[in-house]
């Protein structure tokens, strides 16, 4: 896109900022439309496991009620309590919904579509995955009441946890792929696929259960059912957005499901062969449908799955949740990182 730029006329500093900002905005503004119509999707997936209708008024099959949402909370007047951090108070969602923003500029979204094609990738999205937590601890401490003080503690606490074995996790998919690089990522699943025929990690023995446990950890990491204890409703009213109203509300609202694609399209990149086809078949033009539609396919499955336990999953206690971070998921995660490296010295690298 660059080069496009200068071929009419720019200069090279110029047409590299025009094209970083085209890029922001090709993904930005794509994502938040999908956010939209994610939100309506998961209405409808939990209204039709409950026997129910959903959202069927606003637009064509209700496909417009979340603009309409979206609509109403904009003209809402923003209420800041008296005793609050008033600046802190304010940046805490806009934290959360810009993190959840930036982890999408190392996605690999085709072979040539990435918008930062850096080698540390999946270090880039850590990083940023765990500042999400400072949103939430802002947002609970800066509201002066008790219940979202409570709340942002068990949200710090909880998303600490599973990042400690997600990164265990992650060590056995760099270990595999011998690489950092979101695109080498998922490249090797096409150069490592099993048999031949299948692209993706997921169908490997040894990985199978870190996607498994990627899965639901992913679950925990963004507070979703059945580990939404954040947000208690018994327990914590609403959790640490209590106090919040209009778009402030509608930022952590945006926020939680950008995230939600964000662990679903991890799934997809790190696992399930990302934007290549399943299956290495010439009878059949896998490869003749364009890498980006076959990532959309894939995160649409998982995001399917993430309402389908949302809506048939009952919560978890609070204990149950970090006995299966702390006792389960650390010593399973730790245990393959050492089946997984010498599995790879004595075969691969000939130890």
């Amino acid at each position: 896109m660059t080069q496009t730029f200068m071929n009419w006329g720019m200069s090279h500093d110029w047409a590299w900022a025009l094209a970083t900002i085209a890029g922001i905005l090709l993904i930005a503004l794509p994502l938040m439309l999908g956010v939209a119509m994610i939100i309506y999707a998961d209405r409808k997936i939990w209204a039709a496991m409950a026997l129910r209708r959903g959202p069927n008024v606003v637009g064509p099959w209700g496909l417009l009620q979340s603009f309409a949402d979206g609509l109403k909370v904009f003209l809402q007047e923003t209420i800041i309590p008296s005793a609050a951090n008033k600046g802190l108070f304010l940046i805490a969602p806009i934290i959360t919904f810009t993190v959840a923003l930036m982890a999408w500029a190392v996605l690999p979204f085709n072979s040539g579509a990435i918008l930062a094609d850096i080698n540390v990738g999946l270090l880039y999205i850590l990083a940023i995955s765990s500042l999400g937590v400072y949103g939430t601890v802002i947002a609970g401490w800066s509201s002066n009441s008790k219940y979202p003080f409570f709340s942002a503690m068990r949200a710090s606490a909880q998303m600490i946890s599973y990042e400690v074995s997600i990164g265990f996790i992650l060590i056995c998919v760099v270990l595999w792929a011998d690489s950092f690089n979101l695109k080498t990522i998922v490249e090797a699943q096409h150069k490592y696929a099993l048999f031949g025929l299948f692209n993706g990690f997921v169908f490997n023995p040894l990985l199978f259960p870190m996607w498994v446990m990627f899965l639901i950890s992913g679950m925990a990491e963004t507070g979703r059912a059945p580990f939404d204890l954040t947000e208690a409703e018994s327990e914590l009213v609403a959790g640490y957005q209590t106090e919040y109203s209009s778009m402030s509300f509608a930022l952590y609202w945006l926020g939680e499901y950008a995230n939600v694609l964000l662990m679903c399209a991890l799934n997809a990149t790190l696992f399930w062969g990302g934007y290549l086809p399943p299956m290495n078949i010439d009878l059949i033009p896998w490869f003749d449908i364009p890498g980006v539609v076959w990532l959309l396919l894939k995160i649409l499955f998982f995001f399917f799955i993430f309402s389908w336990v949302k809506a048939t999953v009952p919560r978890y206690r609070y204990d149950q949740l970090m006995r299966l971070g702390w006792k389960v998921f650390l010593p399973v995660s730790l245990m393959f990182v050492v089946l997984v490296s010498g599995y790879l010295m004595f075969t691969r690298y000939g130890a």
